[in-house]
């Protein structure tokens, strides 16, 4: 999850949504790392999500589902303002989880 939210973020940089809507290889990259991201949120254990209620998982699944069954009408804005927006605070919520399983008191 992290990898994946990490690269859209890095494909994004400091374009803005325009920019980005007409960037074609960017553009085409950042929905597929939005799937990924949201395929590894659905699939993360139910044990994992209880101990950390506060890691927002189910906005990635259903950012996934969107994308995957509308993709023809889903809003670049939206994917932008996610990008830009929301993912920094997601990253470092994984990294914590992370570092707690990483330390044993995840476990």
């Amino acid at each position: 999850m992290v990898a994946a939210a990490e690269r859209i973020r890095e494909v994004v940089g400091d374009l803005d949504a325009d920019s980005l809507h007409a960037d074609d290889l960017r553009l085409e990259s950042v929905p597929w790392n939005f799937t990924v991201l949201g395929e590894a949120a659905a699939q993360m254990p139910a044990d994992v999500k209880e101990r950390h209620p506060d890691v927002g998982w189910a906005q990635p699944t259903r950012l996934r589902n969107r994308i995957v069954h509308g993709f023809w009408s889903v809003d670049v804005r939206l994917l932008h303002d996610v990008a830009t927006q929301d993912l920094a605070e997601l990253v470092d919520q994984l990294s914590a989880v992370l570092e707690a399983s990483d330390s044993g008191s995840d476990v």
